[in-house]
């Protein structure tokens, strides 16, 4: 995939108009940063993007059923192979383009790690769907790791991704969420021994009318600018060479 960046953005840039949007289904987790490449990229190419956000297994399977998606952006790469299995997306085009790390959101009340979450001023703690968000699984997993699943599972509260678990926190109807660090400013980093870390994969679909807007939005993002974009809003990043 790396040596397709320089030559796909180029074959875009002459802001030749597609004969449809490209529709990009993203994780949730990306919210916030694909936000920003989304209008970048659509500046360098004149292609108008439609970002729809989910859980990484429900997009999956929507993928599957036919939903008429160009790309698929996951936060985590297992969630990629159901559609390429089915042959919806292309499994020569899946490339790893950054790690999520989970954190502890509180908006209100002080914390300094899963421990304080016994405490009784934690009512309602947060986590997103376990069988379909890769956060909602790490966190599960963190908790159960750092033997504190019995205690805090009467607690939870469960979104059905990682941007409404983060709305949970945010408005008060939970005390704490665990969350993806791209989305919570000031919170609490979680050991990442807890948990499987977060591969997040992108890969290239058919289902939609725009597969060579696909390639190049995938390219945008495997590209230093879109690169630096997803640094900015906390993702790590994996080597030039792992893509």
């Amino acid at each position: 995939m790396r040596f397709l960046v320089p030559m796909l953005l180029l074959a875009v840039g002459c802001k030749s108009q597609p004969a449809a949007p490209l529709r990009v289904a993203a994780a949730s987790d990306l919210t916030q940063a694909f936000e920003a490449i989304a209008p970048a990229f659509e500046k360098k190419t004149g292609q108008k993007v439609e970002l729809v956000f989910g859980a990484s297994g429900q997009l999956s399977k929507q993928l599957v059923e036919g939903a008429p998606y160009d790309l698929f952006a996951a936060a985590n790469e297992a969630f990629t192979q159901a559609p390429i299995d089915q042959g919806v997306c292309r499994g020569d085009t899946r490339a790893h383009y950054a790690e999520g790390h989970l954190v502890i959101y509180a908006a209100k009340e002080k914390l300094s790690s899963l421990e304080d979450l016994k405490d009784p001023r934690f009512v309602k703690v947060a986590i997103a769907n376990p069988e379909v968000a890769p956060y909602g699984k790490a966190a599960k997993d963190a908790l159960m790791k750092a033997g504190l699943w019995e205690a805090i599972e009467p607690k939870l509260v469960y979104g059905q991704n990682i941007q409404q678990t983060f709305q949970l926190a945010k408005s008060g109807n939970a005390e704490a969420a665990l969350v993806s660090r791209s989305l919570a400013k000031d919170a609490v980093e979680i050991d990442t021994a807890l948990y499987t870390p977060l591969k997040q994969a992108l890969v290239v679909c058919t289902g939609g009318k725009n597969t060579a807007g696909g390639e190049a939005f995938a390219a945008f993002v495997l590209s230093e600018e879109g690169r630096s974009i997803l640094k900015s809003f906390g993702f790590a990043l994996p080597s030039a060479a792992a893509l």
